[in-house]
């Protein structure tokens, strides 16, 4: 079995969880996801199975978009509300204050890795750090936030959707914002609604899987690259991982077929095409 299924991840589960039940669900081990989700989150998880898992890395580097909530007045050691409270203060914002602080965040910056992730550093996992009550110099990575947008406001709860670029961690977004407000805050709620072209609205709860309600995605419906039938002339040259002259006039990338089977991803590099990701 081969294909992209968008699954809905229900909170209070690993992503890792649903992988596991997809395992047992779809009879086939080789199954991964494009992204991890907190078990506090939820919403869209694009799992690949069987020869798709090599996909990954270019699933990976789409933009995600998620809503999500902060509870105000307070902070935790996890940056969410699963977490041991750290402080307190009193709520004392108002609307425009967080309109300026979300204008603010809107670019791209370097933003702190949370201490409860499973980033390595010196080869060991953050969270093993923070478990073991270890000092550890949290690493940086440039983020890109494209969109702030305030949905609601309510006592100490702010809702907001948000659009940003892989390895942005809302946890420490939310932190960040916090900080520029002056006040504590946590996240409360987390939604994952957009991965790259994926929406919320096509993904499938496990038991509508379980139940064999759901729709595989071939190659050819999610990636936007132009599909080429290989002439009997080069299949064996492809096949082989070999580069080939662009003929085609290939700008890009392209998905070759033969007899209907996908048989690789290649991209242009200057006169020729090279190999990307062999199936």
């Amino acid at each position: 079995m081969n294909g992209l299924i968008v699954v809905n991840k229900e909170k209070g589960k690993t992503s890792r969880d649903i992988v596991n039940e997809l395992n047992i669900i779809l009879g086939t081990k080789k199954i991964g996801h494009t992204g991890t989700l907190d078990p506090i989150a939820s919403g869209v998880l694009v799992c690949v199975i069987g020869k798709y898992t090599k996909l990954v890395n270019i699933l990976v580097n789409d933009t995600k978009e998620y809503i999500a909530e902060i509870k105000l007045g307070i902070s935790t050691d996890t940056l969410d509300i699963t977490g041991n409270i750290i402080s307190t203060s009193i709520v004392d914002i108002t609307k425009n204050d967080i309109l300026k602080v979300f204008k603010y965040y809107t670019k791209s910056y370097l933003q702190e890795v949370p201490l409860y992730s499973s980033v390595h550093v010196n080869g060991k996992r953050l969270y093993n750090y923070a478990r073991n009550n270890e000092k550890v110099k949290l690493p940086k990575r440039k983020v890109t936030i494209y969109n702030l947008e305030l949905i609601s406001f309510n006592n100490d709860i702010i809702t907001f959707k948000v659009k940003v670029s892989k390895g942005t961690y809302i946890r420490s977004l939310i932190k960040d914002i916090c900080n520029k407000l002056n006040i504590d805050g946590t996240m409360n709620n987390l939604i994952r609604i957009k991965q790259g072209n994926f929406t919320l609205e096509e993904s499938y709860k496990i038991e509508d899987i379980k139940n064999n309600n759901y729709k595989l995605l071939n190659i050819k419906d999610f990636l936007d690259y132009k599909v080429i039938e290989l002439p009997d002339n080069l299949i064996n040259k492809v096949l082989n991982g070999n580069r080939i002259n662009n003929i085609f006039n290939i700008d890009n990338r392209v998905i070759f077929t033969y007899k209907n089977k996908d048989i690789a991803i290649y991209e242009a590099n200057q006169k020729d095409l090279k190999p990307l990701i062999m199936f």
